[in-house]
């Protein structure tokens, strides 16, 4: 199943699609990736395919708003295993003796 909806030009379809609690998963199709790329990086989604690209399982993959905070696959899903440590040395620990 398939839905659609009309729009009345890019900056119509970029806020209708923007406009649901929801966020896993986007689609942008045009002419060429060129031209859906600009409209590919305004998508409050975590993953935005282009034309039809296939999925990338090294990519991280997770949503926005109500589809989840997070990533998985990739570095960013590897960074939510980390918990860095940061430590603050005196400037005096660098002075050669």
């Amino acid at each position: 199943m398939l839905a659609l909806i009309a729009y009345d030009g890019v900056e119509d379809g970029i806020a209708i699609a923007n406009g649901t609690s929801y966020g896993l998963a986007a689609s942008v199709w045009a002419a060429t990736a060129a031209d859906a790329l600009p409209v590919a990086r305004r998508m409050r989604a975590g993953q935005v395919d282009v034309n039809g690209a296939p999925f990338n399982p090294a990519a991280p993959f997770g949503g926005f708003k109500r589809s989840g905070v997070g990533r998985e696959n990739g570095l960013y899903g590897i960074e939510e295993f980390l918990e860095p440590l940061s430590i603050q040395l005196p400037a005096t620990y660098f002075e050669t003796p």
